[in-house]
């Protein structure tokens, strides 16, 4: 079936309507148009300007390659929920009497935590933060911690920095305030989160490896984890786009005095 529909996308030019259509009457195939539409997207179809007339493709996939330190620097923010003291569902099971007991002695929702983030894109060097909220002001005030870290490891520039379109990142207060130790930013696409994915890829690798990794008793217990995970992150832990080296052997600082040890 998906050699038909590719057929018929690259010779006919027919819409994902028409293949459905085509499907059904022709073939017996019952299958919907939003179906028809996921799988030309999948097969780089989806849209006809990026087919010649021959059927070829015009669109070929980009790559964002930071070329420095401090060339492109990405920035997001990830919302996790707040563990209660004594721990959460995931230390005593969900919906057990001591998971449940946690929230009540809180009288009120546990609340969030937002986990603000920057990475340097050409050596992968990043520094977190748990915050209260992901509001302007508190973003302002990130960003220059962060900018003081970076410094501290030889970055003193940023060139681009790419954030999503988020409320905190599109305020004129946060413009006014980076505009002076930037030369650009950079917002995604809407709804193209890939195009920030350098910082998307190492929030995953935070959850997997310590937010998830364990179950904690408190919120400052995982906090206090978040830092030293970002440490050894920054520090010890291989990286394979830097040559299976952790990410500060590609800054002229280098590492600190202790051995790698990444079991």
């Amino acid at each position: 079936m998906l050699e038909l529909i590719e057929s018929w996308r690259r010779k006919r030019k027919w819409s994902a309507r028409r293949i459905a259509r085509e499907l059904a009457d022709g073939h017996g195939f019952a299958c919907c148009v939003r179906t028809v539409t996921r799988w030309l997207d999948r097969l780089g179809l989806n849209r006809i300007r990026d087919i010649t007339p021959d059927g070829e493709n015009l669109r070929s996939p980009g790559k964002i390659t930071a070329r420095y330190p401090g060339h492109i620097v990405h920035m997001d923010v990830k919302k996790v929920g707040q563990i209660p003291d004594g721990g959460g569902w995931r230390a005593h099971g969900r919906g057990s009497e001591l998971a449940l007991a946690g929230k009540r002695a809180h009288k009120q929702k546990v609340g969030y935590t937002y986990l603000h983030s920057m990475e340097d894109g050409f050596s992968r060097l990043s520094y977190t933060e748990s915050l209260e909220d992901e509001k302007a002001i508190t973003t302002i005030g990130f960003f220059h911690r962060a900018r003081v870290f970076f410094a501290a490891h030889g970055i003193t520039w940023i060139t681009r920095l790419v954030t999503d379109n988020g409320s905190n990142y599109t305020a004129s207060a946060f413009r006014r305030s980076t505009c002076a130790f930037i030369s650009r930013h950079q917002r995604t696409r809407i709804y193209t989160p890939r195009h920030n994915g350098k910082i998307e890829r190492y929030q995953r690798i935070l959850a997997e490896e310590c937010l998830y990794a364990r179950p904690y008793g408190s919120e400052t217990e995982r906090r206090e984890a978040i830092a030293i995970w970002v440490h050894h992150y920054n520090f010890h832990r291989p990286h394979t786009a830097c040559g299976d080296q952790p990410p500060a052997s590609r800054l002229h600082t280098g590492v600190d005095n202790v051995m790698t040890n990444y079991t």
